[in-house]
């Protein structure tokens, strides 16, 4: 039976900005604008209201994938803000977004340690992994006659793309990743099933991608998203933090 190890986990204060559609101004003073008014001439409009283009969009999502590469973000946030950039509407949501990363060219922040532990196994017991290092290669759950979950939102994954291979023998492979990943499932069933219950991406967009070879013999093997895996938990700290 393989035990947990218990690891620094990172808080983010991060919280993706409000982009519900709402009315949008259509004439705009100068000193909202941020712009001083001259005479005889309309005042240009501040990003609060220009609306963003593809091109922007993208920008933004590649510089999450270079401060994720360096270190700043994990792959939650990294998944997270990368959804927020593809829905914003104006030239100021994608601001918020990365607000508080450095700008292209500063020194890089120091990455997680490596995840040097790649296979996690459960023999009629239990095996529960929150990963908080990076991951820099293919991981390996095997379960039999017992549980593995594993929790990688709280990895650094540079890569952008996490592989798992994933055995379930008359038992149970758990596998929570963050909101937002695109989830590609390959392997069989035989008297066993295999299930991903995720939200599905912005179509089209470049988001994290969780590769999982499952094979399962009288098991199951799931791969969930935040959201499915504690929905009323979530809704709680969703509610506390909007107290606050």
């Amino acid at each position: 039976m393989s035990q947990s190890s218990p690891q620094p986990e990172r808080q983010s204060t991060w919280r993706p900005p409000d982009l519900r559609p709402g009315p949008r101004p259509v004439e705009v003073a100068a000193s909202d604008a941020g712009l001083d008014a001259v005479p005889g001439q309309a005042p240009e409009p501040g990003p609060e209201v220009i609306r963003a283009s593809d091109a922007e969009r993208e920008a933004a999502v590649e510089r999450l994938r270079i401060a994720s590469v360096e270190g700043r973000l994990t792959f939650e946030e990294l998944t997270e803000r990368t959804e927020a950039a593809y829905a914003a509407v104006t030239r100021g949501d994608l601001d918020r977004i990365t607000a508080d990363l450095p700008g292209m060219g500063a020194p890089g922040a120091n990455p997680a340690p490596v995840q040097v532990q790649r296979k996690f196994s459960a023999v009629m017991g239990d095996c529960k992994e929150r990963i908080v290092g990076r991951i820099d290669g293919p991981l390996e759950a095997v379960s039999v006659m017992g549980d593995v979950e594993l929790d990688l939102r709280g990895a650094q994954v540079p890569s952008g793309v996490v592989d798992i291979t994933a055995t379930a023998v008359m038992g149970d492979v758990k596998i929570i990743v963050p909101d937002g990943v695109t989830v590609e499932l390959t392997g069989r069933a035989f008297l066993g099933d295999r299930k991903v219950n995720v939200r599905d991406p912005h179509p089209g967009a470049r988001v994290p991608v969780v590769r999982v070879t499952a094979n399962a013999v009288m098991g199951d093997i799931k791969i969930v998203d935040d959201q499915h895996h504690a929905p009323l938990r979530r809704a709680v700290a969703s509610w506390w933090r909007d107290r606050a």
